[in-house]
């Protein structure tokens, strides 16, 4: 059975590197992005199974990264991870086109289960983000 296929896009490496070391071996890192652009560039070259992003970023935010990819037509479920608990944040993620939202303080218990569920055709909110 072949394993998840993830891009990941944040623009701190650190914290990208502690994702991965979470991911563990379940799932392939096919590229790892530090802005929007680079993201939606990724997404387009690998066609991942899922693209883990961040709400803020430089050059473009993952929002307006996420409504791009989306007007795309992009078949790339999208899972926000993200330090922004807020209701009007999760609002926008959803709208732009996400079907998972996880805080980044519960990055080790909600991260796996939501990428599952998501490509189970299921959404996912941190119980710390729920609206």
């Amino acid at each position: 059975m072949a394993r998840t296929r993830l891009v990941l896009a944040d623009d701190s490496p650190s914290f990208t590197a502690s994702v991965r070391r979470t991911l563990g071996e379940s799932f392939d890192v096919v590229a790892v992005a530090e802005n929007g652009q680079q993201a939606i560039d990724a997404v387009q070259m690998w066609s991942p199974d899922a693209l883990i992003i961040d709400i803020s970023m430089p050059v473009l935010d993952g929002l307006e990264a996420v409504r791009r990819l989306h007007r795309a037509s992009s078949q790339t479920k999208v899972i926000f991870l993200t330090i922004h608990d807020d209701r009007d944040f999760v609002e926008a993620a959803l709208s732009a086109g996400a079907t998972g939202y996880v805080t980044k303080n519960r990055l080790r218990t909600d991260l796996a289960v939501a990428i599952h569920n998501v490509l189970e055709g299921k959404s996912f909110i941190s119980k710390s983000a729920e609206i």
